[in-house]
């Protein structure tokens, strides 16, 4: 794992405070040291999309600030030149791929650039910059980046064993689970971005006590919490990342659901994987948060003694040391009747992503062990993130023990999977002591009736 990518700068200093207020709440998510990187236009126009950061209730446009008179870095203000400058500059496209194929250097540039422009006791020319802020209640959000491959993993320990322990019949993890990070590619056509709405998938399934498949709506479609992480500088086919260098190659972090037909899954799942049961919605949030940000809420990779113990190409001090991320994830529900009665969405459960059995090193690590060449813009989903207990459940599956025990909601309705006008929201956020709170904003998609 590279070392630059955990260090903890001046950029994460907790007492620093911006001249845009709304950073400065305790409760945004976007407080000054966090400056993820999104795609945006005002809402109902024709402007072409463009790269911002999101700092309190604003957003940051970047195209503007780059061509912006004044920030020459001259009269002893601070400025935007240099790399930085051209990193924004890369920002000023449709989608970030230009930007996330500069690499860690830029990255961290345009990041200290941003900081130092922002910072209440800076010396910055605010009005200037000010021209380049858009309210965030009226704009529009992407997809922020062109992603060309996606990969799902299936990396989570607690998640493996509670599906394990519904559906295999000794109960037992899938004898490659501890020595492996397993994942399946997905598919980058139904990848949208918060906001999503999708029709109820159709596919082949076998129902209860039937003897031969039916071909109809799903009956069994469930959410899965996961993060995304989007790779920055991809690498040449035939060419392994190693693990101490897999970070360098990523760039930042996003919310995603894995939305999955669970009755189709269970009929298609043998030999090769799911196929209609996943193909049909991924959702993302909106907003990357850069390793960088997330620096000061790395925690140490752990396994189990009693456990095997990973390979050599699966093993680095780095990652040992500081290889896990203390991210903490939410999943909440609002119903149709929610909507109507204008009742708030309830908490489903709760994690974090600590828990994981792989670290995200890990799998960019193994996905080019056999030659893989990743690209700038592609994404891996780092599979359903459950914790220990049930309430740590990162899947309708796992909660409501495959229906089995449906969960009970506040208004009377009960789950044992997602019925049509279902909204699921995925939240998460970032907590250490001496640190600011930084968050990823939220992921909603909403399930709309199948087609007829």
């Amino acid at each position: 794992m590279s070392q630059a990518m955990r260090e903890i700068d001046l950029t994460h200093d907790a007492s620093a405070t911006s001249w845009i207020q709304s950073a400065n709440s305790d409760d945004t998510d976007f407080p000054l040291q966090n400056l993820p990187f999104g795609v945006f236009r005002r809402s109902g126009s024709d402007e072409p999309l463009r790269g911002g950061i999101a700092i309190g209730d604003q957003v940051l446009d970047l195209a503007t600030l780059s061509r912006a008179d004044g920030l020459d870095g001259l009269d002893g203000l601070d400025g935007l030149d240099g790399i930085a400058l051209q990193a924004a500059k890369a920002c000023a496209a449709p989608e970030l791929n230009d930007f996330l194929a500069m690499g860690p250097a830029a990255w961290r540039a345009l990041r200290h650039a941003l900081f130092r422009l922002l910072r209440q006791d800076g010396k910055s020319d605010i009005d200037t910059i000010r021209q380049s802020l858009c309210p965030m209640a009226d704009v529009e959000l992407a997809l922020p980046a062109r992603i060309g491959d996606y990969t799902d993993f299936y990396t989570s320990i607690h998640h493996a064993r509670a599906i394990s322990a519904l559906l295999a019949p000794n109960g037992e993890l899938p004898r490659n689970f501890q020595w492996v990070p397993t994942a399946y590619h997905g598919r980058v056509s139904s990848i949208g971005v918060a906001g999503q709405t999708f029709r109820r998938p159709h596919g082949q399934a076998l129902r209860e006590g039937g003897v031969t498949p039916e071909y109809g709506p799903c009956q069994r479609l469930d959410y899965e919490l996961e993060l995304g992480l989007y790779i920055g500088v991809g690498n040449a086919p035939g060419e392994r990342i190693a693990l101490s260098s897999a970070e360098d190659h990523a760039f930042g972090i996003c919310l995603l659901n894995d939305w999955s037909a669970r009755d189709i899954q269970a009929w298609e799942m043998t030999p090769l994987g799911p196929f209609h049961a996943k193909n049909f919605a991924t959702t993302v949030s909106p907003w990357i948060v850069t390793l960088d940000a997330l620096a000061p809420y790395r925690k140490p990779w752990t396994r189990p003694t009693a456990d095997p113990q990973p390979l050599p190409y699966l093993e680095d001090d780095g990652n040992r040391s500081a290889g896990a991320l203390d991210i903490s994830l939410e999943v909440l529900i609002e119903t149709e009747r929610m909507r109507s009665a204008e009742l708030p969405p309830q908490t489903l459960s709760q994690t974090n992503f600590a828990h994981h059995y792989w670290s995200m090193g890990q799998m960019i690590a193994h996905h080019t062990a056999g030659g893989c060449n990743l690209q700038t813009g592609d994404l891996l989903g780092s599979g359903t993130i459950s914790g220990p207990s049930r309430a740590e459940a990162g899947a309708l599956m796992e909660l409501a023990l495959a229906g089995q025990m449906p969960v009970q909601l506040s208004n009377g309705e009960s789950r044992s999977f997602l019925e049509d006008g279902d909204s699921v929201i995925l939240r998460g956020w970032c907590e250490r002591n001496g640190f600011r709170r930084i968050g990823f904003g939220t992921n909603h998609g909403r399930v709309l009736p199948a087609w007829t």
